[in-house]
């Protein structure tokens, strides 16, 4: 069950956890969530969920926007022959649940032990209605949701299986890689999930890319990428 702490907002370091470790993002997160929040005076209130524990589901209301505070969500809709459709991974600093309509699209689940910090989001709309910054800045996160789903669309439409798995691991190394390393939160299924591809075709070509010497594996789902132009080059 989740557990609540309501707070106020602050820019405190955002970090992911893998295996118990907390790991900070290469680059420093962007917290406009938090700018936003702060700058409004809205109150947080907190969460942790356990692995696989449901934030919210499809079609539910959209009364919350949330970020990740540790840990990592997946949203993701259930299609009518059973089959799942992983939309995003949302990493540290992310936020998810911002909708256009009133109910979400999509369900939201923990893929690991996973804190969020939520708001109203009559609250934010309000806060936006008279104040052009947080406008903008909930502007520029909306549409970096419409650039994720447009590309997204395009990965799943158009590239082969090798091509989703190099533009994944290329995406995850952007987000997630601390000294070369990436320390994946989602499992191979997951991945499939997301790339529209089955857990075997995904570990198939993971093998590929060892065995060319484009990555290494310094553990289940920790990931060393050896030759990025390569992997560049595989994306293209």
């Amino acid at each position: 069950m989740a557990q609540m702490l309501t707070q106020t907002f602050n820019t405190r370091a955002i970090k992911t956890q893998i295996n118990g470790s907390k790991i900070a993002p290469v680059h420093p997160v962007s917290d406009q969530f938090g700018e936003i929040a702060g700058y409004v005076g809205l109150i947080a209130t907190e969460f942790s969920y356990r692995k696989d524990e449901e934030i919210y589901g499809e079609d539910e209301p959209a009364e919350y926007v949330y970020q990740v505070v540790s840990g990592a969500v997946r949203s993701y809709k259930l299609l009518s022959d059973g089959r799942r459709q992983i939309g995003s991974f949302h990493l540290p600093g992310d936020v998810f649940g911002l909708e256009s309509g009133p109910a979400h699209r999509l369900a939201a689940e923990a893929i690991i032990d996973t804190t969020v910090r939520l708001v109203k989001r009559s609250s934010l709309e309000k806060a936006a209605g008279t104040d052009v910054l947080v406008a903008r800045k909930l502007w520029t996160m909306t549409a970096g949701e419409l650039r994720h789903a447009e590309d997204h669309m395009l990965l799943l439409g158009r590239k082969t299986a090798m091509e989703r798995v190099a533009t994944f691991l290329l995406e995850m190394d952007r987000r997630l890689a601390v000294a070369s390393m990436m320390a994946l939160p989602m499992c191979r299924r997951d991945i499939g999930d997301y790339l529209g591809l089955t857990l075997e075709t995904v570990s198939r070509a993971l093998s590929q890319l060892h065995a060319q010497g484009i990555l290494g594996f310094s553990g289940a789902r920790q990931i060393v990428l050896r030759n990025r132009q390569r992997l560049h080059n595989l994306d293209a």
